[in-house]
């Protein structure tokens, strides 16, 4: 959310902040949500102008869905939040010229409990809470 800097003046949240808290209001709730109650999900006097102009980019983007069954307006994420990490995961393998090595650095950063995980993935074993395997 968007604070008061050191004059006491609001600071601006960036496109790809207030995009984030969209998209996490969304993730909490089953239904789809229209810019108005998203707006008052998230607070901090955020215009509703503004919120409608993220949903439509992030519509651009294909991460919502326009709810064209139920109400008029209303908006439900297009992935989940996994889907959509491990989307950005893949991309950035593929962004860099050794994925190898890019992979090796960032398993040597996962902490125990993701490393037990990712080796009962490996496996195949079975793993559905986040809980160690």
């Amino acid at each position: 959310m968007a604070g008061t800097g050191p004059r006491g003046r609001m600071e601006r949240r960036s496109a790809g902040e207030l995009e984030s808290e969209v998209l996490a209001t969304l993730w909490a709730t089953e239904q789809a949500l229209t810019p108005a109650e998203i707006q008052a999900e998230i607070g901090g006097g955020l215009a509703y102008n503004t919120v409608h102009t993220i949903l439509k980019r992030l519509y651009d983007k294909g991460l919502v869905l326009r709810d064209v069954d139920g109400r008029r307006g209303a908006y439900r994420p297009s992935k989940n939040a996994a889907e959509l990490t491990a989307e950005a995961m893949h991309e950035a393998l593929d962004r860099g010229p050794d994925p190898i090595a890019t992979l090796q650095q960032f398993v040597s950063g996962l902490s125990p409990e993701e490393e037990r995980a990712l080796r009962g993935f490996l496996d195949g074993s079975p793993h559905s809470d986040g809980a160690g395997a």
